[in-house]
């Protein structure tokens, strides 16, 4: 088989990473999350005392090694060597991560990273600006939507909290998703790289499907049934 790509873009929560790497996992295709590399890049400044208002010179972007890893659905991803998968879902970095991944000069960093790993390999790529900006010629390109409730009621089942009082989870469930449309809203406005669907994109709403589901319809479509 020729070297096929394949570029997911999508919202927070709408189930394009699960996806991504289930097509991964069912075409035996090599994956990269994209928004993994950000947040490994804003954990690293935050740690660094490195303020998303100033430019990021090279010298700092040259300490930086980003490595991600996956393989029988475990993905981990290394910042200089140090596994910190769980540390990049942290709230700080999730709050801060959009006012880094505007800035042109690491998107550029995140740009080279996701192009030399398309080069030699069959790829799925997920993010949010894959199949507009940074490999728009794959071969197959989604848009993974979702209502910001439903995208809202999956991130809180991913906290995994118990509540002792129900106006708590609807506290809760409120909080996200006012986050939730302050990072849509930065994420669709930016000047560089917004998040839109590519013109030639499938458009998809998970809202009422599940991962199976989606994966069907999917596979399907590249596949050419």
């Amino acid at each position: 088989m020729d070297k096929v790509i394949i570029a997911i873009d999508g919202q927070a929560s709408t189930g394009k990473s699960t996806q991504a790497k289930k097509i991964a996992d069912h075409l035996g295709f090599k994956y990269r999350d994209s928004g993994a590399y950000y947040r490994a890049i804003t954990l690293y400044l935050l740690n660094s005392n490195v303020n998303h208002d100033l430019k990021i010179s090279q010298e700092i972007l040259n300490q930086i090694s980003i490595k991600q890893d996956y393989g029988e659905g475990n993905f981990r991803i290394f910042l200089n060597d140090d596994n910190v998968t769980n540390k990049i879902r942290g709230h700080k970095v999730s709050l801060n991560v959009s006012n880094y991944a505007k800035k042109p000069e690491i998107r550029k960093f995140v740009f080279d990273q996701l192009r030399n790993s398309a080069e030699s390999n069959s790829i799925v790529v997920d993010g949010r600006d894959i199949g507009t900006k940074i490999l728009p010629y794959a071969n197959f390109k989604f848009f993974i939507d979702a209502s910001i409730e439903i995208r809202a009621r999956r991130r809180l089942l991913e906290k995994n909290i118990s509540f002792l009082h129900e106006n708590d989870e609807k506290c809760m469930l409120q909080s996200l998703i006012r986050e939730m449309k302050e990072r849509d809203k930065l994420d669709s406005s930016r000047i560089i790289s917004p998040l839109v669907p590519a013109v030639d994109a499938h458009v998809i709403d998970t809202s009422f499907i599940d991962a199976d589901q989606l994966l069907l319809k999917v596979t399907k479509i590249i596949e050419g049934i």
